[in-house]
């Protein structure tokens, strides 16, 4: 790789602890060093204004990119309930409001779900990541990968790997939810696996 910005320092645009994991394990062997939002002294959170996970990610991407000056790579994801017409999608992570736990949106979620007892519910993770790159200018200097996964939603949360939906997504190929497998299980087939592999691919070739 060629040094562009801050050289190969990446940073990763989240404070979420369960996803900064994730991201670190698969950027293991990329040749990048990474640094989390937790690094830096900032007193704006990017907003999420957007209305799709693309949006999102390259608002997160670029806002925190600019502000830091680093390589940034940031992600949005969810959950998108068919039933729920996609529902809760872009507001995964914030679904009834500030200041919720993983259980209480699964408890939200169960409870919205209450009146489709006889269907079979269909679900999918999707995830869009974006990096941003301050070695490049104009449209060269974002770019966005996508992965999505297709499961069945549960009635009730089992296993308490992972964290979010995951105990309540049924992935038929392993024949349990996404909480009960270990975290290298989850990284072969996970939404935020596929999304940042290609975003790994993409770095190995342009920095």
């Amino acid at each position: 790789m060629n040094k562009s910005g801050n050289g190969n320092e990446l940073l990763v645009a989240t404070t979420n602890k369960g996803k900064m994991r994730e991201i670190e394990a698969l950027l293991v062997g990329s040749g990048l060093t990474f640094r989390s939002l937790s690094d830096f002294y900032i007193i704006d959170e990017v907003e999420e204004t957007g209305s799709t996970f693309e949006e999102n990610a390259i608002l997160k991407a670029k806002g925190y990119g600019m502000h830091c000056g680093h390589l940034t790579l940031a992600d949005d994801s969810g959950l998108e309930v068919d039933i729920l017409d996609g529902e809760p999608g872009i507001h995964s992570a914030r679904y009834g409001g500030p200041g919720k736990s993983d259980m209480d949106r699964n408890d939200l979620l169960l409870r919205n779900l209450k009146p489709f007892e006889d269907c079979q519910i269909t679900a999918r993770f999707r995830c869009v990541v974006a990096v941003w790159n301050p070695g490049k200018s104009g449209s060269d200097q974002v770019h966005t990968f996508e992965g999505s996964v297709e499961g069945i939603i549960v009635r009730e949360p089992i296993g308490d790997q992972g964290f979010g939906y995951d105990p309540l997504f049924y992935f038929p190929s392993y024949g349990k939810t996404l909480g009960q497998v270990s975290r290298a299980e989850k990284e072969k087939v996970s939404h935020r696996g596929q999304a940042v592999r290609q975003a790994v691919e993409y770095l190995k070739k342009s920095l």
